[in-house]
Order: C-alpha cells, then sequence, then structure tokens
C-alpha cells in the first residue's frame, strides 16, 4: 500500500451554507490525482462531508471505480459530546474504510446487519454492525479481486 500524503482539499467543495463538505467534489480530485497504476485509492478527511441529498455521510466511494472517501469527524466521540474513546474510534475508521472500498469492488448495501456493506444512517449503525463481510458479500468480493494482487482480509 502506497499513501500520496496529503491532497488538497479543493475550495470548490465547501457547502458553506451547511458548513461540510461535498464529498462527491473531493472524490473526484482525489481519483483525478491517483497513480495510473493504481488499484483502489482510499482518502481520509477530518471534514465533516455531505451530498445534497444527504445531511451528511461517513464517507462516499465509486461503486467499481478505484476511488473512496471517509470522513473522520463523525466517528470521532467527541463529535456527540462523549469523551474521545481511541479504541471506538479505530473500530469506526476500520468499518467504514472497508464499508467505502467494498463498493469500488462493485458490492452494494447489505441487508444483514453483522456485515460490513450495511448501510450506516446513524453512529449506532456503524458501531452494531460487524468487522467482516457477511459470506454472501465476501463471495461477491472475492469473484472481484484479481489473484495474487491482493490478499483475503478477513478482519481478525
Amino acid at each position: 500500500m502506497k499513501t500520496a500524503g496529503d491532497v488538497p482539499i479543493p475550495d470548490h467543495s465547501f457547502e458553506a451554507e451547511r458548513n461540510q463538505y461535498h464529498s462527491t467534489k473531493i472524490l473526484k480530485e482525489l481519483v483525478r490525482g491517483a497513480p495510473p497504476d493504481s488499484l483502489k485509492v482510499l482518502g481520509v478527511i477530518e471534514k465533516d462531508l455531505c451530498i445534497p441529498i444527504l445531511t451528511f455521510v461517513y464517507g462516499e466511494a465509486q461503486l467499481n471505480g478505484i476511488g473512496a472517501l471517509v470522513s473522520l469527524a463523525r466517528l470521532r466521540q467527541e463529535f456527540y459530546g462523549a469523551q474521545p474513546d481511541d479504541d471506538i474510534f479505530r473500530e469506526r475508521l476500520h468499518k467504514e474504510a472497508l464499508h467505502e472500498l467494498g463498493h469500488t469492488f462493485g458490492l452494494i448495501h447489505c441487508s444483514l446487519v453483522e456485515c460490513l456493506m450495511y448501510l450506516s444512517n446513524t453512529i449506532l449503525d456503524v458501531d452494531r454492525k460487524g468487522r467482516a463481510f457477511c459470506r454472501h458479500c465476501q463471495r461477491a468480493l472475492n469473484s472481484k479481486i484479481e489473484p495474487g494482487r491482493v490478499s483475503k482480509w478477513t478482519g481478525r
């Protein structure tokens, strides 16, 4: 895995009336700046993200594309007025990063709450979902991964 370092947040992505950043605009810039040989690219951002039809998003990804983006803002306990908790924060980041990367491999939202591809509308949804893909989603993911290029990750 390579790191691209800091990628500037496009000025035009800030939605002043919402005090949030438009995730699609950032994702487009992230993908545009990705090295040509990138299998996938995951951006992690401190800013609170939104899209026009939703109040907020934890992240966004290109379905069957290379780009995924995750916001740290709402994954932190402090966002909800609670004391910081690094273990909870890391767990949430783990789940949301793999969820968004799952979309880049063509996975859609899953109805099983224990699956990483379960749709999270609230932070409680993030906390409730499991740390791994269900059998169905894992099988779909395995069918998309080029053998030998990416190792299977089980979340354990």
